[in-house]
């Protein structure tokens, strides 16, 4: 495997570890204000994140290239607002969404096809992560000022975070395995 395509894989397995860490951090936020829904869906999500994080981790493995782990940087741990968390939380996954981005450019670049063909999973399920990250935050928004609107949200949230939690490991489209 091409050192730069190594280098960026090793970095993107590392910043899906520290997503589950962002992510756990909002968990324990949200529970410590008492919006349960919210603390479950953000655990799956970290949960998500480890699967992610494991599909690379096993790919470095099985084209024989060298797994480089690095050091995870502590997570924010608390934040203003529900909305600014979730705000966070968007965020976050646009940046790991250009992340994957660049590693396909320099996957290309370097003419590694099967590099390419693994990360199509992942660029695929960014637009995925992204919309549903915004969809929550602009739900939030909606009711953050309306305490009996936001625990109408967390009960909604309980029921996001059931369904999503039966799919982390699932692939949404298949692999040939």
């Amino acid at each position: 495997m091409n050192k730069q395509v190594l280098e960026g894989l090793n970095k993107q397995l590392n910043m899906e570890f520290a997503s589950a860490y962002v992510y756990l951090a909002m968990s324990s936020y949200f529970e410590g204000i008492d919006l349960e829904g919210f603390s479950a869906w953000f655990k799956v999500k970290a949960h998500e994140e480890m699967f992610h994080a494991m599909k690379i981790y096993d790919y470095i493995g099985d084209r024989r290239g060298k797994r480089d782990m690095t050091a995870i940087g502590l997570p924010v741990k608390t934040w203003k607002s529900p909305a600014a968390a979730a705000e966070d939380a968007y965020k976050h996954e646009c940046k790991v969404s250009e992340s994957i981005h660049k590693i396909v450019e320099v996957a290309r670049q370097h003419k590694d096809h099967s590099t390419e063909a693994f990360l199509h999973w992942f660029v695929m399920e960014q637009i995925e992560e992204e919309a549903q990250a915004d969809r929550i935050l602009q739900k939030v928004r909606m009711v953050a000022d309306n305490p009996g609107g936001m625990f109408m949200l967390d009960n909604y949230m309980v029921e996001r975070a059931k369904a999503d939690a039966a799919n982390v490991g699932k692939d949404t489209e298949s692999e040939g395995e």
